[in-house]
C-alpha cells in the first residue's frame, strides 16, 4: 500500500519528468520555430536540439523555412481593349525571416494570393488581348517585382511566379473564332481580287502587245509595198504601170479566195485584166 509520503514522491518525480520533457526541444530539419516568454517574443529554435524554460516559455509558431508553393486561385481579369480573360498561377516562395512572418502579418499566403490577384489584374489591365496572351514571360517578370519588395516586410523571398494558364472565356473564344472566319474570308477576297486584278493587267498587255505588233507587221508590209512599187517602176518604166500591177496582183488573190470559197456557185472573170485593173485606178484606155 502506497503511503502519503511515497505518492507525493511519485508525483514530484512525474511532474520533473515531465517539466523535462517539455523544456527539451526537437527541431525537424526544414523548420524554425518562434518561442515566447510570457506572451512576448524570445527566441527562435534552430533545427536540432534546444532547450526552453517550461511553464514560462512557449512555442509561438513552427515556421517551415523550405520553398513554399502557393497556388493562386483562377480568376476573370479584363484587358485594355475590354476582353475577359481567365488567369491563374502559381507562386514559390521561402520564408527568409520567421519572426517577420509570424508577427508581420496574420497569414502570410492568403497575403501573397491576394497580392498575385491585385497585380495580375493591374498587369493584364494594361495590355490588349493579342499582347496578353502572348506576354505569359513579361507578366510573370513584372508580377515578381511587383511583389517582391512589398513581401519582405513579412520576411519572404518570392523566387517566382509562373502563369498556369491564360485563355478567353467562352464568350471570347467564340468572338474570337467568328473573327477568325472573317479574316479568312477577307484575306481569300482580296486574294481573288488581287488576281483579277493582275489578269486583266495581263490581259490589258496582251491587247497592246497583239495591237504593237499588229501596227509594225502593217507598217513592214507598206514599206515592203512601196519598195515593191520602186523595184516595179525602175524594171517596168511606166508611172502607172507598177500599181497596176500590184492591184492585178491583189484582184487575181482575192478571185483564188472566192473560187475556194464554200457559198460560191459561180465565179466571173473578166474578159481583160489589164482594162479592168486600169479602170480601178481611173485610167482606162
Amino acid at each position: 500500500m502506497i503511503t502519503g509520503g511515497q505518492f507525493f514522491t511519485i508525483i514530484l518525480v512525474v511532474f520533473a519528468v515531465v517539466t523535462v520533457m517539455r523544456g527539451v526541444r526537437i527541431v525537424p530539419q526544414g523548420e524554425e520555430w518562434v518561442v515566447e516568454r510570457l506572451g512576448k517574443y524570445f527566441g527562435t529554435f534552430f533545427p536540432g536540439l534546444n532547450f526552453m524554460i517550461p511553464y514560462l516559455d512557449r512555442v509561438a509558431s513552427r515556421v517551415v523555412t523550405k520553398d513554399i508553393m502557393l497556388d493562386v486561385p483562377q480568376q476573370e481579369v479584363i484587358t485594355k481593349d475590354n476582353a475577359l480573360l481567365i488567369v491563374n498561377a502559381i507562386a514559390f516562395v521561402k520564408v527568409t525571416n520567421p519572426v517577420k512572418a509570424v508577427y508581420g502579418i496574420v497569414n502570410f499566403a492568403d497575403g501573397i494570393r491576394n497580392l498575385i490577384m491585385t497585380a495580375l489584374r493591374s498587369i493584364v489591365g494594361e495590355m490588349e488581348l493579342d499582347v496578353a496572351l502572348s506576354s505569359r514571360d513579361k507578366i510573370k517578370a513584372r508580377l515578381r517585382e511587383s511583389i517582391a519588395e512589398e513581401v519582405l516586410d513579412w520576411g519572404l523571398t518570392v523566387k517566382s511566379v509562373e502563369i498556369q494558364d491564360i485563355k478567353p472565356s467562352a464568350s471570347m473564344q467564340k468572338a474570337m473564332e467568328l473573327q477568325a472566319a472573317s479574316e479568312r474570308e477577307r484575306k481569300a477576297t482580296v486574294t481573288k481580287a488581287e488576281g483579277d486584278k493582275q489578269s486583266m493587267i495581263l490581259q490589258a498587255e496582251a491587247r497592246l502587245e497583239s495591237a504593237r505588233r499588229d501596227a509594225e507587221a502593217q507598217v513592214m508590209l507598206a514599206t515592203a509595198s512601196s519598195e515593191a512599187i520602186k523595184k516595179v517602176t525602175e524594171t517596168i518604166g511606166d508611172k502607172d504601170g507598177p500599181m497596176a500591177y500590184l492591184l492585178g496582183e491583189k484582184y487575181i488573190k482575192m478571185l483564188e479566195k472566192l473560187t475556194v470559197s464554200a457559198n460560191s456557185k459561180f465565179v466571173l472573170i473578166p474578159a481583160d485584166i489589164q482594162d479592168t485593173v486600169r479602170g480601178l485606178i481611173g485610167k482606162g484606155k
